[in-house]
């Protein structure tokens, strides 16, 4: 018997990245403000932001914030934490299983179905609007965010990703709309062969693309962040 892979079998989708989270009601009690480990997993949990005067019972956006190699929740979430506690959104921060995503070493794995649980998790203790779930990240959590959220785009209304490297999409699916932002004065991942490649990608792919340049390194810049938080909310209080 060949050990060959049939071409024509369909290839699965949670390897192509495909997540099986929808939002739903809430079936658990609301989490109170601040930080929570929302005990899923041993080592790394995910963590999630609760900002004041949150009512479980209305629609909230989500922003699903992904942090850099060799990184943790800890250290990325001051990106967002701020602007979630101004603006009244659920930041929830994943952290990977290894010192990076899956996806960067060797392809969707372990930190898709982690973060399946992680999202399961938050529904069932906030009502998430579908219209402003955002994925986000910088560096390696940038691409993470950009490759995740286009192969699940009819679950991820937005996404927003800075200085990211790469973009690895199997299937597409859904129209994110997208915010994308890269330092030109970035040594660690040049602009010329990331953001600026990347942007002409999904332009000419037709997706709803806001890109940014700044004169920064590779670190995300804060009056950028402001202007993607405004580019995720924009429309969430008309």
């Amino acid at each position: 018997m060949s050990s060959a892979i049939d071409p024509t079998l369909p290839l699965d989708p949670r390897l192509a990245g495909r997540l099986s989270f929808l939002p739903r009601l809430p079936s658990k009690p609301a989490l109170g403000p601040g930080r929570h480990a929302l005990g899923l997993f041993e080592t790394r949990d995910a963590i999630l932001f609760v900002p004041e005067h949150v009512d479980p019972r209305l629609p909230t956006p989500l922003v699903v914030l992904f942090h850099g190699g060799g990184g943790h929740a800890e250290k990325i979430l001051p990106m967002l934490e701020g602007h979630a506690q101004a603006r009244g959104f659920l930041l929830l921060a994943p952290q990977s299983l290894h010192p990076t995503w899956d996806l960067v070493i060797a392809g969707n794995g372990p930190d898709r179905e982690r973060l399946d649980r992680a999202l399961a998790e938050v529904a069932d203790r906030f009502l998430i609007d579908p219209g402003h779930l955002a994925f986000a990240g910088h560096s390696d959590g940038g691409s993470y965010a950009l490759s995740l959220g286009l192969t699940n785009g009819d679950r991820v209304s937005h996404l927003i990703v800075s200085s990211a490297g790469f973009l690895s999409v199997h299937v597409q699916a859904g129209a994110p709309k997208i915010f994308l932002s890269h330092g030109t004065r970035d040594e660690q991942i040049g602009i010329d062969r990331s953001a600026r490649r990347h942007a002409q990608l999904l332009r000419s792919a037709g997706y709803d693309l806001t890109y940014v340049e700044y004169d920064g390194p590779h670190a995300y810049d804060p009056s950028v962040v402001a202007q993607a938080v405004d580019f995720f909310l924009g429309d969430f209080f008309a």
